[in-house]
C-alpha cells in the first residue's frame, strides 16, 4: 500500500495557503530546514505529524531545539533529512536509506544516485532567485518512490 507524505523546505515564515491545500492527505510532513517562526510548524501539524531539520537561518532559541539531521520512516522505508546536503555524513545507500530530503539551494530537483533518491523540494516560502515556488508530495512504498513538484501558484515576485 502506497503512502504519501509532503515534503516542504526553505518557507522562511511564509506558508501560503497553495502549500497547505496541497499538503491535505499527507501521512506526515518533512519540513527540510530555514522554517521561519515555529507557527510554520504548527500549521503543518494540523495537518499531518512533522518531521523537521534545523536550516542554515533557522537560529531562534525554539529552533535551536530541532535536529540537524532526522531519520523518518515512512511507508516501510527509511528516509535520510538534512538541510544542506554538503552536510551529508554517511554514505545513504550503505545505510540502507531510500531517499536523502535537503533544501538550502531553493531548487527543486530529484535525481536517483546508486539507488537512493536525492529530494529537494525547492522553496516554498518567499520567491529567490527567480526559481519556481514548489513542494512535493511524495509517493512511497516498499518498492517504489515516486516525487510529485507541486508548483504554488502564486504572482510572479511573491
Amino acid at each position: 500500500m502506497a503512502t504519501y507524505i509532503g515534503v516542504i523546505s526553505d518557507t522562511h515564515g511564509l506558508l501560503r495557503p497553495e502549500a497547505l491545500q496541497a499538503l491535505e492527505g499527507s501521512a506526515l510532513i518533512i519540513h527540510a530546514g530555514d522554517v521561519g517562526p515555529p507557527e510554520i510548524l504548527e500549521a503543518l501539524g494540523r495537518i499531518a505529524p512533522v518531521f523537521a531539520v534545523r536550516g542554515n537561518v533557522d537560529n531562534a532559541p525554539w529552533a535551536r531545539t530541532l535536529p540537524v539531521t532526522e531519520v523518518v520512516e515512512a511507508g516501510g522505508r527509511q528516509l535520510y533529512v538534512v538541510h544542506q546536503l554538503d552536510h551529508l555524513d554517511l554514505d545513504p545507500g550503505a545505510a540502507g536509506f531510500a531517499a536523502v530530503i535537503y533544501g538550502h539551494s531553493h531548487a527543486p530537483s530529484a535525481e536517483f544516485r546508486g539507488g537512493v533518491l536525492f529530494l529537494n523540494p525547492g522553496s516554498a516560502g518567499p520567491r529567490r532567485f527567480n526559481l519556481p515556488v514548489t513542494l512535493v508530495r511524495l509517493r512511497l512504498d516498499t518498492v517504489s518512490l515516486e516525487p510529485e513538484f507541486v508548483t504554488l501558484d502564486t504572482p510572479r515576485g511573491a
